[in-house]
């Protein structure tokens, strides 16, 4: 008998891949005790009672199945009817949307959907772990796009417009931005609609912390003349409606791609939870004074940690959007690695280094603030502690 060589078996494109340095810092945690877990953005709220109390409905009365492949009809007309409202903007709830398992099958959905091999797609970061890597197995070129904290973290025209080569099929707009809370405005996203206009590239504008901006109304790509037709929307209920767990998200195009993208969502997955898409129903029509308690909360804590990294000399980027911020850790003379390893293993703080989140985010590390203020208020003193001893180590 052969002794089998799993080296070997194994696909050459997923050894190459990396795993998320996010799940990293978070695994290591999980095996500590009295540890600080700002990690995982993660809410701790739990998911509104209507959502809750729909979901236990459903369970008792109705019959659990398959649903269709696009997703229940009354949530996909929820879906349309919620960005209209919005953003002004109809989709075709039969032909433009997709219900998802999480916004994260929506993003692979799109890359699948729409690459060939070697096609490249413009990356803004920092961003999301699962950008680059979800272009690399659909067999594209993912070609980084650094922001920069002198423009807020935003994307501009000069940011990208150099990278363009013939081979450029897609732009992903990750705004409100992970790991940096910046957004993007109107006047911010109008040079960039011009120039695209004029080409024949797709945006994914990844919308998943849309509802959580602060003292702000956020703006999609999508109200920009000319752009719905040339835009991939994705959207989701993890974060605004604290339903991580309950794995949905949703994606809208127009109809010739969600057809194509339909294709893909039948044969990896057939349907999204039949249970989940039904609470999301009462998620979308009867919950947003739930979250706009949960965003009041969050802005405390925003505001809470900017000071506080402020004061204690880590240069923190004051976030207008999502629950995370991004301290600058330069000053300390460690990598963002390091940093974040001797946190935990020293202070058991656990933070997601910078460079997780693609090159530019050297020097940085994120910190949740979907967490109470009561762990917030520790883990910043436990940081404190850490700094002093950097700085009596350089004495």
């Amino acid at each position: 008998m052969i002794v089998i060589d799993y080296d070997k078996v194994l696909s050459d494109k997923i050894k190459s891949i990396k795993p998320s340095g996010i799940r990293k810092f978070f695994d290591i945690a999980g095996t500590m005790e009295d540890v600080i877990s700002l990690g995982v953005g993660e809410p701790d709220f739990n998911t509104p009672w209507a959502i809750r109390k729909s979901a236990i409905q459903v369970l008792e009365r109705k019959h659990i199945i398959y649903g269709p492949n696009k997703g229940i009809a009354p949530l996909r007309n929820a879906i349309s009817t919620h960005i209209e409202e919005k953003h002004g903007i109809k989709y075709d709830p039969d032909k433009e949307i997709i219900v998802t398992v999480g916004g994260s099958e929506a993003i692979d959905l799109t890359v699948r959907g729409l690459l060939d091999p070697g096609d490249e797609v413009l990356v803004v970061e920092p961003c999301f772990v699962c950008y680059a890597p979800l272009v690399e197995l659909a067999g594209g070129v993912p070609v980084p796009v650094p922001t920069h904290i002198e423009n807020n973290f935003k994307l501009t025209l000069e940011d990208f417009k150099d990278k363009i080569t013939e081979r450029t099929k897609l732009l992903i707009l990750p705004f409100p931005n992970n790991p940096t809370g910046a957004v993007m405005t109107r006047e911010d996203l109008e040079p960039i609609a011009e120039f695209i206009r004029d080409t024949n590239i797709m945006v994914l504008t990844d919308e998943i912390y849309s509802e959580l901006t602060y003292g702000m109304k956020h703006f999609s790509i999508i109200e920009l003349d000319g752009m719905k037709e040339r835009t991939i929307y994705v959207n989701g209920f993890s974060k605004a409606y604290a339903m991580t767990g309950w794995r949905l998200g949703y994606v809208t195009a127009p109809a010739p791609i969600i057809s194509q993208m339909s294709k893909i969502h039948q044969y990896g997955i057939m349907c999204s939870p039949f249970i989940s898409q039904n609470a999301a129903v009462e998620a979308l029509t009867a919950c947003d004074a739930e979250v706009a308690k949960m965003v009041d909360e969050y802005n405390i804590r925003r505001r809470y940690l900017v000071g506080e990294f402020n004061r204690l000399g880590l240069t923190c980027f004051n976030p207008e959007g999502a629950f995370y911020v991004f301290p600058c850790i330069k000053s300390t003379g460690l990598t963002s690695e390091q940093f974040c390893e001797r946190l935990l293993f020293e202070e058991r703080v656990a933070a997601v280094p910078g460079s997780a989140f693609g090159e530019s985010g050297e020097g940085y590390m994120r910190i949740s603030y979907a967490y109470s203020l009561k762990h917030l208020m520790e883990a910043i003193k436990r940081i404190e502690k850490f700094l002093i001893k950097l700085e009596n180590e350089k004495k």
